[in-house]
């Protein structure tokens, strides 16, 4: 059974190429804090902020700052929502419908809500106009991650489960060593996507508009957003490579070593292969820091919680069973979720009820309008990403090349590449809508590669050389082993490839560019147009009909394939 664990490192030298890589990391860090707080304490902030290209390394690292911790509030949340979802079939029927909903709402539909309430919370501060970014960056990145770790724990073999209750596993050992090992591989590529996802919507998070006032944050999102508000190529080129470089970098740095290391938790019956292991990680094996920090400060932690979840099962096999404080508590936390769900559902009505009849039936022909897009972006997306993620799933060497390259092409934001796609296909029939499913493709066809690729990597070496030695025919191997193996991340990549779809129709279908509105029929446009006016009502209801729209998908078609994957495939 697969298990982390901080294992001593006893070969290091004194001071290594990891320790250098952490403190510069380190010093990075704190240097990127230590300017923001001069931007907080500077007079009241306008627009015209310096496009510079020699602003662009701070500017990196002001975004960079954003997506990190955006992406641990996604990684905390993905694992309590996941395992909730997974393990209270109560808790089931309530949280996997809500993920649909919560999924398809675009980024934009959150704006108004989340910065009236930090707005709320940190009166005539930046502070609140940060916090309200990182909490948009989450909703562009959290949902897939939830999705990979709830289906990877529903998907747990049964053999495992067994060894995990023979061997008197308690709560917490049983997440370290079976459950977290298992989901490794999907959340670490579902990882990798979502941070994808945080660049391509990082400029609707650094500079929006609402209630026709303008925000904006210092970044590469606010640079590229600028730059393509002004019509500047020059500078679009600029902000792309300063994001191409910190990309690379990240791939070099992050993914690479983990990706290397996450290997030995793929469940399978032979030696796996030697020498793919990445040489950034053998460095960090190496640090002196890395290892202090794991013997003095993670090792006892772990520790720590395990006598804790020991003592704890202990007690619970003794007490009798009752009313305990634990159920008060989650009847008060119940009750108030229901009036607060009531309460919402009253605001909503009284929303609708200003919409005339004609707004509803606008809301109804771009939705078909939108639907259409969303539909030919994931189907022009399986189309090409189901044979090149095996490929690269399947052989360790390809994707040590590729890997790389694909986390800059998934990171590029498409809206700094819009202009130059809109120069090549606006003066063909149907050139704006051609553009909005292209731009709309580029945003959610990494969702579904980076699925396949996790899920062909996760296929075990031992049935990959028994299908070799067997000399299976292609179409055999596909239909007996290859798609099985997939079949489960497919799903998970398929629901998540919609809804970033959806989502990404708010930046594909509205476009600023040199000044000038350029737009299409569709809900994202909508939402968009509504959002900047301030027109709340027309804003509920565009995202409500997309969220029910995504909802009756799932519950129709996606959730069905997902029963199969979890009775066949598991």
């Amino acid at each position: 059974m697969a298990r982390i664990a901080w294992s001593p490192v006893t070969l290091y030298r004194k001071f290594s190429l990891g320790d250098a890589i952490f403190l510069i990391i380190l010093i990075a860090f704190i240097y990127a804090i230590s300017s923001l707080n001069l931007y907080y304490t500077r007079p009241e902030q306008t627009l015209s902020f310096d496009l510079s290209p020699t602003k662009l390394p701070l500017y990196s690292l002001f975004s960079l700052l954003r997506m990190i911790f955006a992406y641990c509030l996604s990684l905390i949340f993905s694992i309590v929502y996941g395992y909730a979802a997974a393990y209270n079939k109560r808790l089931e029927k309530i949280l996997v419908p809500l993920l649909d909903i919560l999924q398809s709402i675009p980024v934009l539909s959150f704006l108004p809500p989340v910065f009236m309430a930090v707005l709320t919370l940190f009166p005539n501060s930046r502070i609140g106009l940060e916090i309200t970014s990182i909490i948009l960056i989450f909703t562009g990145q959290v949902w897939n991650m939830v999705f990979s770790f709830y289906h990877s724990l529903i998907s747990i073999p049964k053999e495992l489960r067994e060894a995990a209750d023979i061997t008197g596993l308690n709560k917490w050992q049983r997440f370290w060593h079976l459950e977290l090992p298992f989901s490794a591989i999907g959340l670490l590529w579902n990882s990798m996507m979502s941070f994808a996802g945080g660049w391509f919507f990082l400029m609707a998070c650094e500079m929006f508009t609402l209630m026709n006032q303008n925000f904006l944050l210092p970044g590469l999102g606010s640079y590229l957003s600028m730059a393509s508000l002004k019509g500047d190529i020059g500078y679009i080129l600029w902000g792309l490579a300063s994001l191409v470089a910190l990309i690379i970098l990240l791939d070099q740095l992050v993914w690479r070593p983990l990706s290397s290391w996450v290997k030995k938790f793929k469940v399978e019956f032979t030696e796996g292969e030697e020498g793919t292991e990445s040489t950034v990680l053998l460095w960090y094996r190496r640090s002196r820091i890395l290892s202090f920090l794991g013997r003095k400060v993670f090792a006892p932690l772990n520790e720590r919680l395990d006598r804790f979840f020991r003592i704890r099962s202990a007690r619970k096999i003794g007490e009798p069973e009752g009313f305990t404080w634990v159920r008060i508590f989650n009847l008060v936390i119940s009750t108030i979720f229901i009036l607060l769900i009531f309460y919402g559902l009253w605001g909503l009505i009284s929303l609708f009820m200003k919409l005339p009849l004609s707004s509803w039936g606008k809301i109804f022909v771009s939705a078909l309008a939108t639907l259409a897009r969303v539909a030919s972006a994931v189907l022009v997306g399986l189309l090409w990403t189901l044979p090149v993620g095996v490929k690269i799933g399947t052989n360790p060497r390809l994707a040590r090349i590729l890997q790389p390259i694909v986390q800059i092409v998934a990171s590029v934001p498409a809206t700094a590449l819009f202009p130059i796609v809109l120069l090549f296909l606006i003066n063909l029939a149907g050139g704006l809508n051609l553009a909005s499913v292209l731009l709309m493709l580029l945003g959610t066809q990494w969702y579904l590669l980076f699925n396949i690729i996790a899920g062909a990597t996760s296929i075990p070496k031992d049935l990959l050389e028994a299908a070799s030695i067997l000399r299976l025919k292609k179409w055999d191997l596909w239909r007996n082993l290859i798609f099985p193996g997939i079949f489960p991340y497919l799903v998970t990549g398929g629901i998540t490839a919609m809804g970033g779809a959806f989502n990404a129709s708010i930046v594909s279908e509205y476009i600023i560019y040199g000044g000038k509105v350029i737009k299409t029929v569709g809900l994202g446009s909508l939402i968009t147009e509504s959002s900047t006016s301030g027109n709340n009502a027309l804003l509920a209801a565009s995202t409500v009909t997309m969220a029910l729209m995504v909802v009756l998908i799932n519950r129709l078609f996606w959730k069905r394939l997902f029963k199969l994957s979890e009775e066949r495939y598991t």
